[in-house]
């Protein structure tokens, strides 16, 4: 297609505005299509550009179809992104994470646009592999982890069946700016950013040994819109991640050293379908996408809690 106006489900979120934002700085168009019950129109206030915003769900194939219009690439986000929220509210994630995405999907292939995926690295549960690779089988161990992979099924069938042009790109524990710090589903670094600048408790589900491939939102961004101009055909799977592991509490070191605020951490037992280890095996992305991440563990962690300062 010819067009270069991009459509991004859940653009008013935390990654979904990262990408808003930087396709804005590239000059080019976007759509964004959120029913701002996560995302927040503040995140996008900022931006100039020719930004379109369709207020909606996306399981109304009216109003996705109307949010298709004239784009060359769909980079689907919407989601509810939480396995403890799935956990509490099962046929919830169901609906907005599967029904959502087959309607994302139809509404694509009717209108020629290739699609750029969100999975999640809870498809791969807790094998033993020391790195996941796109091949292994996958272990869902919670609604959430269920829904996200019957989406990525969906993409593989459309694929197949349509000749639609798919990416699903699984993130690993993406963190940055712009996450919501202070809800019951907030990711740990965010929880932890908001609680040191204001002297509260920090929390850790389960012993904190528990290890994640942390990365940077910045890095994400850049996979996706690589995904996004790929020139490929049938559905590919690709992990977007950092390629390093660290646990819980290391994090919290790492932070408590930047700052120099010291809190004791209150430990609760482990979350229900928490995967125990996380690492991505980041060939396949470097292969067909070139993707290579830039922003250290370190140097992404400083910067997230400069802009939560910033925000205090």
């Amino acid at each position: 297609m010819t067009s270069d106006r991009y459509l991004v489900t859940g653009g008013a979120g935390f990654i979904g505005s990262h990408i808003v934002e930087e396709l804005m700085a590239r000059g080019l168009k976007a759509t964004v299509l959120d029913n701002f019950s996560t995302g927040s129109a503040a995140n996008l206030e900022p931006f100039s550009g020719d930004l379109e915003v369709v207020e909606g769900t996306i399981t109304d194939p009216a109003t996705v179809g109307r949010a298709m219009d004239s784009v060359r690439a769909v980079i689907h986000l919407a989601a509810l992104p939480s396995v403890s929220r799935s956990v509490e509210a099962p046929l919830e994630s169901h609906e907005a994470n599967a029904t959502g995405s087959i309607v994302v999907l139809d509404a694509a292939r009717r209108a020629g646009a290739r699609v750029v995926y969100a999975g999640s690295s809870s498809a791969y549960g807790d094998q033993e592999a020391p790195a996941k690779t796109e091949d292994l089988r996958e272990s869902p161990l919670s609604p959430y982890a269920a829904t996200k992979l019957a989406g990525e099924l969906y993409c593989r069938a459309f694929a197949r069946v349509y000749s639609l042009p798919v990416i699903v790109t699984r993130f690993f524990n993406v963190f940055g700016p712009r996450q919501v710090p202070d809800s019951p589903y907030s990711g740990v670094i965010a929880a932890f950013c908001h609680a040191m600048l204001r002297q509260q408790p920090v929390r850790i589900d389960g012993d904190g040994k528990q290890s994640r491939d942390f990365t940077y939102v910045s890095d994400v961004v850049n996979g996706v819109l690589l995904a996004a101009d790929a020139d490929l055909e049938g559905c590919h799977i690709v992990n977007l991640a950092c390629g390093g592991s660290h646990t819980i509490l290391d994090t919290l070191s790492v932070l408590q050293d930047y700052t120099g605020v010291v809190l004791e951490p209150t430990m609760a037992p482990r979350r229900a379908g928490d995967v125990r280890h996380s690492l991505a095996d980041i060939s396949e992305a470097r292969r067909l996408l070139g993707f290579e991440p830039k922003v250290s563990f370190e140097d992404g962690l400083k910067m997230t809690y400069d802009w939560y300062r910033s925000q205090a």
